[in-house]
């Protein structure tokens, strides 16, 4: 039975690897010099455990009618829990509180801390979306006795919309699949500022009857059409808005047709701006060799599987279309605000840019598991051989690149669970990004009940520049010239305190040859090494019987002067009326402020689609003022929220519109609301 289950892991593996074998035939026989890129992570190794936690399913209580249901993000061991609480809005979004946008959801998006792409090889180096989508790396793989569904609706001002669906159901204790789907829409406050994101992920996980033979398989569909307006052509006409009307959407933007007003929340289209489109198929399968086991409890025999050594392969398949598209584009508008000189094409005034790319992708791993009741401890190494098709509007015909990287690591949860060590690399060996490397070690120690947990970890990245710097790319950098590869050196600290309930991080960045954008259509590169260090601490106070305060804190601090934008101070904190009242209602309500000190906040090139370092413009806002109710009944939870209440002025009369800016021409929205329900069903 062994030999057949292992023959069949090959012919599939075989079956995937000769998908990709037409790709290989057309690889350039010497290597291109030209190595722009950076970014895909480490390799996967899921160690997954097969003791009675792993057959809980299986050999679950038939009287219990309770839902049991638990989920492992991939390429993870631990099991988590369905999150039930409702102190905190953001913990539903796919957009967390430490961002910020260019003025409403589903906007480019950018984080307040110092946060450097850590991935090494090839990156089309278009990242301002990145934050909405679904990704390998936060797709769940979920357990559970009975269906399970989520269904969420998001109702916010000038028609802003978010759909969110989860199913997942086991069919058999040993066979799951799970569906999730967000669909988001904001037609925006200003002209030519519609944003929508539509993604989807299928999952499934299958482990045979003999527990020799396990697959994941991931389907992931993310599209975004953001509109592109520049900015506001005169931002200081908001204090001239009239008091009766008060909308900024009647005044002219530095990008789209002047005049033009119409709010349609269902446009999933843009004129002006960026459409991005992607989508990816991952299989990912192993067949175990190892000892089989039993035990009997109550006459009843619990049969269990231990692997020693594991074969294991990965298959991606993924493509992508990043593109910037203007049909009816301002050419004096374009000189003006950009210092941009549209190029003649066939089209007129079209302005028109795309990259399409195409990632087939085989890996190949042995894993190693040194203690049979230990399935948390393994190592594993591999070697993996990468396939790319670049098609650009700037050239006719496929461009065909390949890498070829080796990978290892070694991951030991100990079985007294006092010691978590994981540490990973992956190296380069040839092709388009030949040389980079990515490693990361971390080691996590349990001090004890009262004094907490520590973990300190040290990550290496030497990574190539991204391919939109390429010469072959379509978007428009104008000065792409030979950069060198990027070198970031990060360690990192955190300390957890769970008996007093404060939560301490510390991280430390060493950069070299740090690539940024420094106006709309350039780039540079700073051969200096610079040093960046960020500090954090949260808190739960309990304030009295029904009040907390919830505190977050940031600290950052940069060496010398580095083309780096980030405040020195960030902090978010929610003054919250909570409890359980009656028997079933529970209710979390209050105040949320979130605040950051003055700093030259990133400006926004809409042609490239990067935040660009400037040193002439400061941003200093208001601390921004939400009030909220939140409150659960059983399976039913609503968020309800007044945002933005900082920007009330009294000058023209009772107004919303002393408004906070994104970055310079880039102003906040005036009083929003905000209502989103959630319902979990369990059939």
């Amino acid at each position: 039975m062994q030999i057949k289950g292992l023959y069949r892991f090959l012919g599939l593996t075989i079956l995937m690897v000769v998908m990709a074998l037409p790709v290989f035939a057309q690889m350039p026989r010497t290597l291109n010099t030209n190595s722009f890129s950076s970014g895909n992570s480490f390799g996967n190794a899921s160690g997954k455990t097969n003791d009675k936690k792993r057959d809980s399913l299986q050999h679950r209580d038939p009287f219990a009618d309770s839902l049991t249901i638990y989920y492992r993000y991939f390429d993870s061991t631990r099991n988590r829990r369905i999150d039930s609480s409702i102190n905190d809005y953001y913990s539903r979004l796919p957009m967390g509180p430490s961002y910020h946008t260019l003025g409403t959801y589903g906007a480019p998006a950018q984080s307040y801390f110092f946060n450097p792409v850590m991935k090494a090889g090839w990156d089309p180096g278009l990242h301002q979306f990145d934050t909405y989508n679904f990704t390998t790396e936060n797709t769940k793989f979920f357990q559970t006795t009975k269906p399970y569904s989520e269904l969420a609706y998001l109702l916010g001002s000038k028609a802003e919309q978010l759909v969110s669906i989860l199913l997942t159901q086991n069919k058999k204790s040993n066979f799951n699949y799970s569906f999730e789907y967000i669909f988001s829409s904001t037609p925006g406050f200003l002209k030519t500022q519609n944003n929508s994101h539509n993604n989807f992920r299928i999952t499934t996980h299958y482990l045979s009857k003999n527990k020799h033979y396990e697959s994941f398989f991931i389907f992931i569909s993310n599209k975004t059409a953001a509109s592109e307006n520049g900015g506001l052509r005169d931002a200081t006409k908001l204090d001239s808005l009239s008091s009766s009307l008060n909308d900024p959407y009647s005044l002219e933007t530095r990008l789209g047709r002047a005049g033009a007003a119409s709010r349609n929340p269902f446009n999933t289209s843009v004129s002006t701006g960026n459409t991005y489109t992607s989508s990816s198929f991952l299989y990912k399968h192993h067949y175990d060799l190892g000892q089989k086991d039993s035990t009997v409890t109550d006459s009843t025999v619990y049969h269990f599987f231990y692997p020693r050594f594991r074969i294991e392969h990965t298959f991606k398949y993924a493509s992508s279309s990043y593109s910037f598209s203007d049909i009816a584009a301002d050419s004096l508008s374009y000189r003006t605000y950009f210092n941009y000189k549209i190029p003649y094409n066939a089209n007129g005034d079209t302005v028109s840019y795309k990259d399409k790319w195409t990632e087939i992708n085989n890996e190949f791993s042995l894993i190693s598991f040194p203690e049979k009741n230990n399935q948390s401890q393994f190592f594993k190494a591999g070697i993996a051989l990468q396939n790319l098709i670049g098609v650009f509007d700037t050239l006719t015909g496929k461009h065909n690149f390949y890498n070829v990287y080796g990978l290892a690591e070694y991951r030991n949860r100990t079985r007294n669970q006092k010691w978590d060590i994981e540490a990973a690399g992956q190296l380069y060996l040839n092709g388009l990004n030949s040389g980079d490397y990515a490693a990361i070690i971390s080691m996590k120690r349990q001090l004890g009940s009262t004094i907490g947990s520590l973990k300190i970890g040290f990550q290496n990245v030497n990574k190539s520049p991204v391919f939109i710097l390429n010469p072959l790319s379509s978007f428009p950098v104008q000065n792409r010239s030979s950069y060198s590869k990027e070198n970031i050196i990060r360690f990192f600290l955190q300390y957890d305190i769970p008996k007093v309930g404060w939560k301490l991080n510390a991280e430390y960045f060493a950069v070299n040859n740090y690539i940024y954008y420094d106006s709309f259509l350039t780039a540079k590169q700073d051969p200096t090494l610079f040093n960046v260090l960020h500090i954090s601490a949260e808190k739960k106070f309990k304030l009295a019987k029904h009040w907390n305060w919830y505190f977050d804190g940031h600290l950052q601090q940069t060496t010398g002067a580095p083309p780096v934008n980030i405040p020195f101070l960030y902090t978010r904190n929610r003054i919250a009326f909570e409890g359980n009242f009656f028997a079933n209602l529970f209710i979390s309500t209050g105040f949320e402020i979130r605040y950051q000190t003055p700093f030259k906040a990133s400006n926004y090139s809409p042609f490239l689609g990067q935040f660009m370092y400037q040193n002439s413009y400061s941003v200093s806002n208001r601390p921004d003022i939400a009030a909220f109710l939140n409150f659960r009944i059983k399976s039913f939870k609503a968020f309800f929220r007044l945002e933005n209440l900082n920007t009330l002025s009294v000058q023209n009369g009772f107004q919303f519109d002393h408004r906070n800016f994104a970055a310079e021409q880039y102003p906040y929205a005036g009083l929003w609301v905000r209502f989103g329900v959630w319902w979990n069903f369990v059939n």
